[in-house]
């Protein structure tokens, strides 16, 4: 086992060789296991049994976020959103971006946690900092992919209306700053459908979770349907 969790397991569980517990992998699958050696830095364990946690929701969800300056409010959504579930996270680096670098470390830890805390066993992929552009290239083939902005140009739909459940899709969520014109004209020639999160106006991190529920709701909704 790592080191963290190595002296998690024999220092703060007490667990002694012989002792049952759970381990999940990140890859979707738990393992229940014996302690063989309580080594407080590299404890060694042994499989007593492989069980596969599949994802309960269809096709693949990536949030694309532009950081706030307060790291602080980052690590939260990472952690609400791994709870709620998704396969990805891209903080993206934009013209108005207030934060310019983040340490994907603690990004890393903070969905860790939430993943271990909310008993799942897939753990979503924390990206660099993105630019903008390069983000477009490589989510331009992507089947759903939506950009929820700020300006009121007559274009966006309700994302409720726009998501097709089960699809692999993607939202881009802005800075404080909103994204630029620029940008915004970038994502809709490459096929990014404008959208919007309701009448509410969200900060950065509230209108990620609220995107990314609304993929949820809206997949629960048409699973409960068929």
């Amino acid at each position: 086992m790592p080191e963290v969790e190595s002296g998690h397991c024999v220092r703060v569980l007490r667990h002694q060789p012989g002792d049952l517990f759970e381990v999940v992998d990140g890859k979707g699958w738990l393992y229940t296991v014996r302690l063989v050696d309580a080594h407080p830095k590299r404890a060694m364990v042994e499989i007593v049994e492989r069980r596969e946690l599949p994802s309960y929701w269809e096709g693949k969800l990536v949030l694309a976020v532009a950081p706030t300056k307060n790291m602080d409010r980052m690590e939260w959504l990472v952690e609400k959103a791994t709870e709620v579930g998704m396969d990805g996270f891209v903080p993206l680096h934009c013209r108005f971006s207030e934060r310019k670098e983040i340490k994907r470390e603690r990004l890393e830890k903070t969905a860790v946690s939430a993943m271990k805390q909310s008993l799942k066993a897939s753990l979503p992929e924390i990206s660099e900092m993105t630019p903008f552009s390069r983000f477009i290239e490589r989510y331009r083939d992507f089947p759903g992919k939506f950009i929820a902005h700020c300006v009121d140009d007559g274009q966006r739909r309700l994302l409720a209306r726009e998501y097709r459940p089960g699809e692999d899709s993607v939202i881009l969520i802005g800075p404080e700053g909103d994204f630029s014109q620029e940008e915004i004209s970038m994502a809709l020639e490459a096929g990014f459908r404008p959208v919007s999160l309701g009448d509410a106006r969200l900060r950065t991190e509230t209108a990620a979770l609220t995107a990314l529920e609304t993929f949820h709701i809206a997949g629960q909704l048409k699973s409960s349907a068929d």
